[in-house]
């Protein structure tokens, strides 16, 4: 191969050589294509593989049915948000917001107008709970003050008139007839909270002192009634049979 015109090989140069300095170097540098990188001139890249085709998704028949109801309620929404709007531009608003706005400024102008009748109502509630109560109480104060005065009446002073206004049993609204027999039966089981010692029966025999039954006590079975005379004695009380019946 030959070597090219313009370069020319001297004694000290046995390379490449060129006689072109100044401006005339400088013409010929910027034309010439220059020294290739050291590395090659780099192959050019491989364009991109495209990949596989993406797999088409399968739908299942509830999935079908919920998107088919899905598109269902998304149209009624808009035909029913098209009917609104017509319906307010009926109305005179200019658009569903200020109807909205207008309809929420009257819900709560109500609201507060109900707030303040159930508040009178509850206040008149309290009053007349308040007036109740104070009027049970002095219900129940009177009904144990006449009480009390009964008992004290049958004897019963200080700690026994305590005891036994405790003890009396009746129904809060007893009448003063049933009030005056249940303190009478009260005195009869406790005379001793009534000022009376109770009377020893003469025809019971004492027990021993050692706690063993005392000579004298009759055996079990000893008097006991015959057969049928505590039936017999409860019809003669009742009035259904003669006092003189055997």
């Amino acid at each position: 191969m030959r070597r090219p015109t313009l370069h020319r090989p001297t004694p000290h140069n046995t390379a490449w050589a060129h006689p072109y300095t100044g401006a005339a170097a400088m013409s010929v540098f910027y034309n010439d294509g220059g020294n290739p990188p050291a590395g090659g001139t780099p192959n050019p890249q491989d364009p991109p593989k495209p990949g596989p085709p993406a797999t088409p998704r399968t739908f299942t028949q509830d999935e079908l049915i919920a998107l088919a109801a899905k598109e269902k309620a998304q149209g009624e929404r808009a035909g029913a948000r098209a009917a609104l709007e017509k319906v307010a531009a009926d109305l005179g608003f200019s658009n569903l917001d200020d109807a909205k706005t207008f309809i929420e400024e009257g819900r709560k102008a109500k609201e507060a107008q109900l707030s303040e009748q159930q508040k009178r109502e509850r206040e008149l509630a309290d009053r007349e709970a308040r007036a109740e109560a104070r009027e049970k109480a002095a219900e129940a104060r009177e009904r144990t003050a006449n009480r009390r005065a009964l008992l004290a009446g049958l004897g019963a002073t200080g700690d026994d008139l305590d005891d036994a206004a405790a003890l009396l049993r009746v129904a809060d609204d007893a009448d003063d007839e049933d009030v005056q027999a249940a303190a009478d039966a009260l005195k009869q089981r406790r005379p001793e909270l009534f000022g009376t010692t109770r009377q020893p029966n003469p025809a019971a025999v004492p027990p021993a002192p050692t706690g063993l039954p005392a000579a004298g006590v009759p055996r079990p079975g000893a008097n006991q009634p015959k057969p049928g005379e505590r039936g017999l004695a409860m019809l003669k009380r009742r009035g259904k049979l003669p006092a003189d019946a055997a």
